[in-house]
């Protein structure tokens, strides 16, 4: 088997959360290791986002399921099968929406977050987490809201 030949059946994008019917192109090996590690990073970097303020959660679990569906599809399935995590990415998928509560929080620990660094960092670099939570929090504000779950 040559190394561009791919091993990897094809799926259709929302296989694993129960939408869509166009076959994805297959990927030579390289590219789904590459697209696994991505994802697995970006996971990580949500995890350490859970227990460090300034630093965002979803968007990094969302990239890495977006990463997870064009590497490995077995991750991608753990994914969108973990209690916390699926939920999240379930309702992005099908909604493109945040839940008000998650909203809320976020708006509410970026502040905290923004207001911590504006305290501690030297004046000269104090204002620049303010203005990334700033950005951040009007594009999250922006999104349309999931309806709450039953």
């Amino acid at each position: 088997m040559s190394p561009t030949q791919p091993t990897e059946p094809t799926r259709s994008p929302g296989d694993a959360a129960g939408q869509g019917a166009v076959a994805l192109p297959l990927r030579p090996h390289w590219q789904r290791a590459l697209w696994l590690a991505t994802g697995l990073l970006s996971l990580v970097t949500g995890i350490v986002g859970i227990f460090v303020p300034v630093l965002p959660t979803t968007p990094f679990v969302l990239f890495a399921a977006f990463c997870f569906s064009r590497g490995c599809l077995r991750c991608e399935r753990r994914m969108l099968e973990h209690p916390h995590f699926g939920p999240m990415v379930r309702d992005w998928r099908a909604n493109r929406a945040v839940p008000l509560r998650a909203k809320q929080f976020a708006v509410v620990m970026m502040a905290l977050s923004s207001a911590s660094a504006w305290w501690l960092l030297p004046p000269k670099v104090g204002w620049v987490p303010t203005v990334v939570c700033l950005l951040v929090g009007t594009w999250l504000l922006r999104l349309p809201t999931a309806p709450p779950r039953a």
